[in-house]
């Protein structure tokens, strides 16, 4: 897949790309691909931020979070390397149902217009520096792998989502605040895993003594 990790600024706020690429879903669908394309030159941050809004509410969505987790963290570790992210083929060329991708871009355009009314661009020294980039990158693919496990618990994809989605969005929009939180998000979803985990072998310990 060639695509250029160089992002180039655009006057069009997210919103905009969202809502005029929902107009331009065809009624049978479309590939993987085709989205990267109509996404344009800011396509990976953004399907990043689209993969990510399915898990912003605190339910687990059965099935999708492994491989939207997996996407995520192909296209972080790209960020790492600053080399185009390998997809395979196979998903390259998945057929995307209208019904299916129009409503997700469709919220994430609400979702990126809310946030657009306090996001713009500043505190560059998170966004702008190679080094922090690559240290973004490698926040999203830990966030990517949270998401990823296989968790029916409340709020097991919602904090890994929101650190992917504030990731991206800062890094897209320059803001770094915006990015800032994505990390407190990370950090959150860190210790609330690690909870777990220490639940759970508590649990299988006592478990094993009784």
């Amino acid at each position: 897949m060639n695509v250029s990790l160089q992002i180039r600024y655009t006057n069009k706020r997210l919103s905009v790309v969202l809502a005029e690429l929902v107009r331009s879903i065809p009624a049978d669908g479309l590939t993987l691909r085709e989205l990267l394309t109509r996404l344009g030159e800011r396509g990976l941050l953004l399907l990043v931020m689209v993969l990510a809004v399915p898990f912003l509410l605190p339910v687990s969505i059965p099935g999708t979070s492994t491989p939207f987790g997996l996407i995520i963290a192909l296209i972080g570790v790209s960020l790492i390397t600053n080399r185009p992210p390998w997809l395979p083929e196979r998903l390259m060329s998945c057929r995307l149902t209208a019904d299916t991708v129009v409503p997700v871009l469709e919220r994430g355009a609400r979702l990126c217009a809310r946030i657009e009314e306090w996001i713009h661009p500043r505190l560059f020294l998170l966004t702008h520096q190679t080094t922090i980039g690559r240290i973004n990158g490698v926040l999203l693919v830990v966030s990517a792998l949270l998401l990823m496990i296989p968790l029916p618990l409340p709020f097991s994809n919602t904090l890994p989502a929101y650190g992917i989605l504030f990731l991206a969005a800062g890094t897209l929009e320059r803001d770094g605040y915006v990015a800032l939180a994505g990390y407190v998000m990370v950090l959150l979803s860190i210790a609330y895993f690690t909870m777990l985990a220490v639940i759970g072998t508590a649990a299988a310990q006592s478990w094993w003594a009784g």
